[in-house]
């Protein structure tokens, strides 16, 4: 008899990881077929291309001056032009962009971490709930932009510092999205059939809430992720991000605004590396919400 119940747990385990892989391919060929969704992850993987491999594209160095070529405009020498120092704008929009990337994939992984653990938190032990969440108001009441150049100001200039602000500033949000999640979901019937057997509260928040609460979670680290981006850009721009000589999007853009009438070129080509990734991520994230969210993908099917 043993063996026999032994036998039907493996077919059931069997059958189980088979559905599994047939909903991840059902996945994967929805997101192949949405049009937003491939726009924006073709964009976005060009720009991560050039971010990482920086050191081989660029044909200068992005902080090497050469004073015969000062406010070059764009030519077959220099693509994009040169700044006042003489440097390769093209060079320095590579490099750049790998410093906004990693900026932004930072905070990404912060505002994760800490955005999953105090919104599960929140939603899964009831009387933390209203404490946790007033703090979170508390932080959400200041505009995004504005808290983020406060905390930014106050830490002083660097990437360090902030990926710590903008970490701060989008951790709120992330957590009342995952909180909102973990309320519904700890309500279904499976979770509380693993309550009732006696399943560990490690096991139900991982493998059961957390799991199931992961699309809202990548749809919205989707969109810190491009707003991260250009939340650098803002900080760098107005001193408080990676200061310079260091190339990042926004202190380029900001050498170029004595250069705009003369050099518009220094402050516009930096400005379209930011735009294209902004726009990549938006659509990445368009199509993962439409896919991921029932009532999307029931009124697209129906259609």
């Amino acid at each position: 008899m043993a063996v026999e119940i032994d036998s039907e747990t493996l077919s059931l385990r069997r059958e189980i990881a088979r559905a599994r892989r047939r909903g991840w391919m059902l996945f994967l060929r929805r997101l192949g077929a949405h049009r937003s969704f491939r726009v924006g992850f073709a964009l976005f993987s060009l720009i991560v291309l050039l971010a990482v491999f920086a050191d081989l594209i660029a044909p200068y160095d992005p902080n090497k001056n050469d004073y015969r070529s000062l406010l070059a405009a764009p030519s077959m020498q220099h693509w994009f032009g040169t700044d006042g120092f003489g440097r390769d704008i093209l060079s320095r929009v590579i490099h750049g962009t790998r410093v906004s990337l990693g900026i932004g994939i930072s905070v990404v992984v912060m505002t994760g971490v800490f955005g999953v653990f105090l919104g599960m938190l929140a939603g899964y032990v009831r009387w933390l709930d209203n404490a946790l969440m007033r703090i979170m108001d508390g932080l959400m009441a200041f505009p995004g932009v504005l808290l983020a150049i406060a905390l930014a100001a106050a830490l002083g200039p660097s990437a360090l510092n902030a990926v710590i602000a903008l970490t701060i500033t989008f951790t709120p949000r992330t957590a009342r999205v995952v909180r909102s999640s973990v309320l519904v979901i700890r309500e279904l019937p499976y979770v509380e059939a693993a309550m009732a057997v006696g399943a560990g509260h490690a096991r139900i928040i991982f493998r059961y809430i957390l799991a199931n609460a992961l699309s809202p979670l990548i749809v919205q680290l989707t969109f810190v992720f491009a707003v991260s981006i250009l939340a650098e850009a803002i900080l760098s721009f107005l001193g408080v991000g990676p200061p310079p000589p260091a190339p990042s999007l926004g202190n380029i853009i900001a050498e170029g605004r004595n250069y705009l009438q003369d050099a518009s070129w220094i402050a516009f080509f930096p400005g379209m590396a930011i735009a294209a990734a902004v726009l990549g991520l938006n659509l990445m994230g368009d199509g993962l919400r439409d896919i991921t969210d029932p009532r999307l993908s029931a009124k697209r099917d129906a259609g």
